[in-house]
């Protein structure tokens, strides 16, 4: 092999013009210099679209050309992402005139699963082997394992969806040879993303955000896991490079603004500037933990809550960030009485988005009960309409509530004659004016630190059912709870708002009446079942039938 091409960048350059791509740019260099020289555990985090994938298909290719006796095992989140990339590295192989030599023949193996390079002795190991992460990890041994983005929305979803994770990984030491190296590829896909887990394990993390940091905020977000190629050119440059591209040869910095506002800013935050540190209480501070998790009768509640957390809800699916848990209340006290009101509130699609949200919130003694809230697909079609207008009915709902800020009114004329089919009730249209991300907060959080509003657990669970048919990275943004629990003041910090936003002006609604207080409405209560008990007695009193008191004479 030509001396030159020993250095896996000048390979990568080879590779890429045999591919008719433009030269490797200075991130994709410096990441291939990474990767050659990496530590035994490492792990690369680079925004979406860098190219990290096909570089450390380059590399594989690479090293088998210096050692051909080398064996990899290619791991990923799906088993088809895995043999994509075996497939690619296969076809580089075929296809670069330096490597013909590496062609198996026929008595070796060669499938995009598994396959030899002709100067591999028999082994019963391949040279290159792809398997998905929940697949056959052991039953060969690998001298470099590649974990290619093995976190997804699909297996980081929840709490234990991340545990299971966790704890898969932990069999790579048990195919890795000795001496051998482990190298993940990936992008977080939330706040307690398994790559910052694998740090305490040993393993040493470099990150290439899409935009140059603030030179303040590099030490909270980044540590010293920042690649030093970024801290050499912002110390050298005469001016501030905050927020400007890193890479502007594949993503400038319009790019990287019209992706922002798609993503949202916490989504961006994750995909692209790889910053897992936004789950500070002052960034996030609407919490499940502040949430009471009952089972929400339609027709009554009981007087009293008292709130605890000795009675962790296990079995519902958390989206939440790490430690927030769901709790029932500690006890029940009084007895089960008719809801002050209720009321089912609409947030009406039609405005790009593709769902029409709706929150039933019941309000009795200052606590909030939520037994229904989720969204439904379809825009104004009948079907729509007439979910909604039976929800009302089988809620038995006072009044419905309906956002109004954009169609002048139009839906409440749509749902009028299903309303008067099905359940007539009156209508009043909500509008605002304060920013949305702000009134959420502001309404939410004084409710909930006061651990006042009640969630049915069913409503949890089907609002994580309800979002299984989307595509895994979009499914949790359009999900109640993960837009609860990643809420910030920031404008635009969520992609989609719909859910929370409904359950928000449902709970303002009632706002007026939070201030109720609990123990003297029971108080009242009692005095009040005292009089009516006194009335009765004195109603039924019959004086004609009294004893007559005994004359003397």
């Amino acid at each position: 092999m030509d001396k030159q091409l020993q250095d896996f960048r000048n390979f990568l350059y080879v590779v890429w013009k045999h591919l008719n791509l433009p030269d490797p740019t200075p991130v994709q260099y410096d990441m291939a210099e990474y990767i050659q020289n990496c530590p035994r555990r490492a792990i690369i985090e680079a925004f979406r679209g860098v190219g990290k994938s096909y570089i450390t298909a380059a590399f594989v290719v690479h090293q088998l050309l210096l050692d051909p006796q080398k064996k990899f095992m290619v791991v990923s989140a799906s088993k088809q992402r895995a043999d994509d990339f075996s497939t690619f590295t296969q076809r580089l192989i075929l296809e670069l005139p330096i490597c013909q030599h590496l062609i198996a023949t026929s008595e070796q193996r060669w499938s995009k699963i598994a396959f030899d390079v002709r100067p591999a002795l028999a082994s019963g190991s391949p040279s290159v082997k792809s398997v998905g992460i929940t697949g056959q990890l052991t039953g060969s041994r690998a001298d470099i394992i590649i974990a290619d983005d093995i976190e997804v929305p699909n297996n980081s979803m929840t709490q234990m969806m991340r545990s299971k994770l966790g704890e898969a990984v932990k069999e790579f030491d048990a195919v890795l040879k000795p001496d051998g190296k482990i190298l993940y590829l990936g992008t977080p896909q939330c706040e307690m993303s398994l790559y910052n887990t694998l740090t305490e394990r040993g393993y040493e993390m470099r990150i290439w955000p899409a935009r140059y940091p603030p030179l303040d905020k590099i030490h909270k977000a980044y540590g010293n896991r920042l690649a030093p190629m970024l801290y050499d050119t912002i110390n050298a440059a005469k001016s501030p490079l905050d927020n400007q591209a890193v890479d502007p040869l594949r993503f400038d910095d319009e790019d990287l603004t019209e992706r922002e506002l798609s993503y949202g800013r916490s989504g961006f935050a994750l995909q692209f500037m790889l910053d897992t540190t936004l789950s500070d209480t002052d960034r996030y501070p609407l919490k499940f933990s502040d949430l009471m998790v009952m089972s929400v009768d339609k027709d009554k509640a009981p007087e009293k809550l008292v709130y605890g957390i000795m009675k962790e809800v296990k079995d519902l699916p958390n989206v939440g960030l790490n430690g927030d848990k769901f709790f029932a209340p500690e006890a029940v006290v009084g007895n089960y009485v008719d809801y002050t009101g209720s009321v089912l509130v609409i947030d009406p699609s039609g405005r790009g988005k593709d769902e029409t949200s709706y929150a039933v919130v019941k309000m009795l003694n200052g606590f909030l009960y939520v037994p229904a809230c989720g969204g439904l697909e379809g825009g104004y079609t009948d079907q729509t309409l007439t979910k909604l207008a039976t929800l009302a009915k089988d809620h038995k709902v006072n009044k419905l509530l309906i956002e109004s800020n954009f169609g002048d009114g139009m839906f409440n004329e749509l749902i009028k004659p299903f309303l008067r089919k099905i359940y007539p009730v009156s209508i009043e249209e909500v509008r605002h004016s304060v920013q949305k991300e702000k009134r959420i907060i502001q309404t939410l959080e004084p409710v909930m630190n006061q651990h006042r509003l009640v969630i049915d657990p069913k409503v949890i669970q089907d609002d994580f059912d309800s979002v299984q048919h989307r595509p895994p990275e979009q499914a949790q943004r359009y999900m109640l709870t993960y837009q609860l629990s990643r809420i910030t003041t920031y404008r635009g910090s969520l992609a989609h708002d719909d859910r929370l936003d409904a359950l928000a002006m449902g709970v303002k609604y009632w706002t007026d009446l939070m201030s109720a207080d609990v123990d003297r409405e029971m108080t009242d209560r009692k005095e009040q079942l005292l009089m009516d008990e006194l009335d009765k007695f004195v109603n039924g009193y019959n004086i004609n039938s009294a004893p007559r008191a005994s004359t003397w004479i």
